[in-house]
């Protein structure tokens, strides 16, 4: 737990509602962007069985995230209802013009942080896991400045 976690914790428990309400602030943000996260994952690697495949089924999905089949239903079925997808039963997923664009927008933050981290001498295995989870909860000032280092080079 964060240092300002654990703070905002112990002033929820001491009764104080600005510190409550600031809490609970705190925590829909995280569990936003965690949505976002797997909707991100999802959409790129959507784009990338359809770029590389021809298509993107579920039962690969699964495979390729590495949860069940029925996690990978649910989640899409909340990406449809978001306008990200398209799905029929037994048919491909397809990505909508909103979701193309979210996954590119993905695909370009994962790029972006795997090439800085290659460049300080981080190992391309290590650099492409690492990026993974780093591209979700970088801020766009912080890829910016990613960036400006690259193209210093």
């Amino acid at each position: 737990m964060t240092h300002e976690r654990s703070a905002s914790l112990r002033d929820a428990q001491s009764g104080d509602a600005s510190s409550t309400e600031q809490q609970a602030a705190s925590f829909r943000q995280t569990r936003h962007a965690h949505s976002l996260e797997v909707a991100e994952d999802y959409v790129e690697l959507i784009a990338e069985l359809i770029d590389t495949e021809g298509e993107a089924r579920t039962v690969e999905i699964a495979q390729r995230l590495g949860v069940s089949h029925p996690t990978v239903g649910k989640t899409l079925g909340r990406l449809q209802r978001e306008g990200l997808i398209t799905r029929r039963p037994y048919r491909a997923v397809f990505l909508t013009e909103a979701g193309r664009e979210l996954a590119e927008h993905a695909r370009r933050r994962h790029q972006l942080v795997e090439d800085f981290l290659k460049a300080i001498g981080v190992s391309e295995e290590r650099a492409r896991i690492d990026a993974e989870g780093i591209e979700h909860h970088v801020s766009e000032e912080t890829l910016a400045a990613f960036e400006r280092l690259l193209q210093q080079r």
